[in-house]
């Protein structure tokens, strides 16, 4: 079989692998399907992390679904045939610097432990769809943190995979004021199709004109703000964040959930005259539960989040795909499963 490693920045191969052994705690799952994630590209331009297991290789993929196919003498509640998600934080870091990654056949889950790390969804649930589960939990704990009413006026910034999750959990808890910020006119489209109200591309739009027309304007201390007061960055860009705090009003919250990877200016005098809540979010502590009891309702349309299916031998055009943001959302791997 093949195992998709990194062997060094931009440096990543479809290599011949063995056939997982499981131990006692152990399942080994046939996968059938697992996303490519932004933080996959991160590694790959890194070429790694370099204190994993194997500091010359790096196996990938943690965005997935498959079906039990053995299990340990000593693992409970766990049995063949059943269709499952993992936390691959919770299972030795998959696809994350641990020693197994799920772009491949068949995945070693190590001491595997249900409603822990190993979660089990609805037999009919597509792969693909419960594939989603990590990504759209990274975004719901965001929109978790942020604590939204049904009343409040919520802006996104950035309509990448999280952004567009971020979108689906709101609706989900009942938020219809929802408006969305990309540079992507494609990936707008695929906002306004997951029930973003309003959707602005910086390139030709005056954003913050066009929240004030949406969702109202005022001022502090003579200083012009909007009237949107939630606020979920995910773009991991600066001038997002600066903005943010720029315009937001008194009270609002902010919720970065985007990895910055240079450190970012805070006018605290306007955290100071807004009161502005400035929260991080990263992961999902509670919330592979509440995505997967959101995703049995047939009603919460996912679909919009998938732009591509590639089979595993054709990675390396999958990879490429996802790297162009003005053709991708989230791009699928698919495994006969």
């Amino acid at each position: 079989m093949l195992q998709v490693n990194i062997h060094g920045p931009n440096d990543v191969r479809l290599d011949p692998a063995r056939e997982p052994v499981a131990g006692a705690n152990d399942i080994i799952l046939r996968t059938g399907a697992c996303g490519i994630c932004g933080s996959d590209i991160t590694y790959i331009d890194m070429g790694g992390m370099p204190a994993g297991p194997n500091p010359a290789t790096m196996a990938l993929g943690h965005e997935f679904a498959g079906t039990v196919e053995t299990v340990g003498h000593a693992v409970q509640g766990i049995v063949p045939g059943q269709k499952v998600v993992v936390d691959p934080m919770a299972a030795d870091n998959i696809g994350n610097g641990g020693p197994e990654g799920a772009f491949t056949p068949r995945l070693l889950v190590r001491n595997a432990r249900l409603g822990v790390n190993v979660h089990a969804v609805p037999a009919d649930m597509p792969f693909e769809r419960a594939a989603l589960v990590e990504p759209l939990s990274v975004a719901m704990h965001a929109v978790n943190t942020a604590a939204p009413l049904a009343s409040d006026k919520v802006v996104v910034y950035g309509a990448g995979c999280i952004g567009l999750g971020a979108v689906v959990a709101l609706r989900h808890k009942g938020v219809q004021d929802i408006a969305v910020i990309d540079f992507s006119d494609e990936r707008l489209r695929r906002a306004r199709e997951l029930g973003a109200t309003v959707t602005l591309n910086p390139k030709r739009d005056d954003v913050m004109a066009r929240l004030g027309e949406a969702h109202g304007s005022g001022d502090v201390y003579g200083i012009p703000l909007v009237a949107s007061n939630v606020y979920i960055e995910a773009t991991g860009a600066t001038a997002a964040f600066e903005e943010i705090v720029r315009i937001a009003p008194v009270g609002a919250r902010v919720v970065v959930v985007s990895v910055h990877k240079k450190p970012a200016p805070l006018d605290l005098q306007f955290v100071l005259m807004k009161e502005l809540v400035i929260k991080g979010s990263i992961g999902y502590p509670r919330e592979f539960p509440e995505v997967i009891e959101m995703l049995k309702d047939s009603r919460v349309d996912v679909a919009p989040l998938i732009s591509h299916r590639f089979a595993l031998a054709d990675f390396m055009e999958a990879l490429k795909t996802a790297r162009d943001p003005d053709r991708s959302a989230k791009v699928m791997i698919t495994f006969d499963a």
